[in-house]
Parts: structure tokens; C-alpha cells; sequence
């Protein structure tokens, strides 16, 4: 991948992470980036192109981190911490791969994308979806009711943290509930 064309992904992926997409618009992308337009458009024909190579940047970069988080778990407990331990410090800014938590960017992206047949819609589920492999993925048991008990609690507690702002103390409370499990 060229130098320019990463710069305006990591440039778009930040300003849309920090401010929305449709607040942000191209020429914004290219003053930050000090990158020419003719430029942008020789990598991507449209702003949508663009939305969706950060869109696939921030679920690589999110997927490589949960694997990471959750690879030294060997119990379902070990899961559990792992995974609202990772996301406590993930809300108290603790996580420089991620950056400064601002929510969810999929389904604060989703929310801006009212056509849920859109490709950023079809995409953010597909990020939602393959999250919810990854913890399966580490699970044990395998009993359903615990890997939605997971992403449920996971969801509300990333937008939860990001209304309230008080997400470390959300992510304790979803600890806490989860391992009070029999």
C-alpha cells in the first residue's frame, strides 16, 4: 500500500472516529493529511471508498487487539476478565492501538447510515459479527446463552461508557455481574 493512500486512511479513520463521517468531509480529510485531492482520488474514486477502507482499517486493528486480549484466557472465566478487563482499559484511554475511546466507531457509523442495506451498514454487522467469533472463538462451554450474555453485556457496556463516561466503572459492574455465574 502507498504512503499517501495509508495516510488518508489513518487521517479519514481518525476525523471520522473523533467527529463522525458525515461531519467530515474530503476537503477536511485533505487539509489534515497535506495530501492533494488528485491524489485522494487516484486511491479512491468516492468519499464512500474512503469510509470503507476505515471502516476495514479500525475492524483489522480492533480484531488483531481482541485476539491479543483474549489469547492468555484458558477458562471462561479468564474470558470474562480478559475481555471487560481489556474493555475498562480500553474506556479509561489505556489502549494507544485503539486511541482515545470515543464509543464504538461501527455503531456510531451505523447510527449516521439510515439505508441498513448500505455497504456500511452490511459492514459494521459484518464487524459485530466477526467480533462475536473471536469470543467465541476463546470460549470453552459452548453454550449460546453465555457467548450472547457476552456480546450483549459487551455492547451495552461500550455505549454505556461512552453516554455516561464513566466506562471503567461500567466494565467492573458487567465483570462483576458475569462472574457471580454458577
Amino acid at each position: 500500500m502507498s504512503q499517501k493512500r495509508q495516510l488518508l486512511i489513518d487521517t479519514a479513520l481518525e476525523l471520522f472516529y473523533n467527529n463522525g463521517i458525515n461531519s467530515i468531509g474530503i476537503n477536511e480529510v485533505l487539509t489534515t493529511s497535506g495530501v492533494a485531492k488528485r491524489t485522494l482520488y487516484s486511491h479512491f474514486k468516492s468519499k464512500d471508498e474512503l469510509v470503507m477502507a476505515a471502516l476495514q482499517q479500525r475492524h483489522d486493528r480492533f480484531s488483531r487487539w481482541l485476539e491479543a486480549k483474549l489469547s492468555a484466557a484458558s477458562s471462561d472465566r479468564e474470558v470474562i476478565g480478559c475481555l471487560f478487563g481489556a474493555l475498562r482499559s480500553w474506556f479509561g484511554n489505556n489502549e494507544p492501538e485503539l486511541g482515545n475511546f470515543r464509543g464504538c466507531f461501527f455503531i456510531n457509523t451505523s447510527a449516521e447510515f439510515s439505508d441498513l442495506d448500505s455497504e456500511v451498514a452490511q459492514f459494521c454487522r459484518h464487524h459485530k459479527l466477526e467480533v462475536r467469533r473471536i469470543i467465541a472463538g476463546h470460549l470453552h462451554s459452548d453454550d449460546p446463552l453465555l457467548l450472547d450474555t457476552l456480546c450483549l453485556l459487551k455492547e451495552g457496556a461500550i455505549v454505556t461508557a461512552h453516554l455516561t463516561g464513566s466506562g471503567e466503572a461500567v466494565a467492573a459492574r458487567c465483570m462483576e455481574i458475569l462472574t457471580q455465574r454458577p
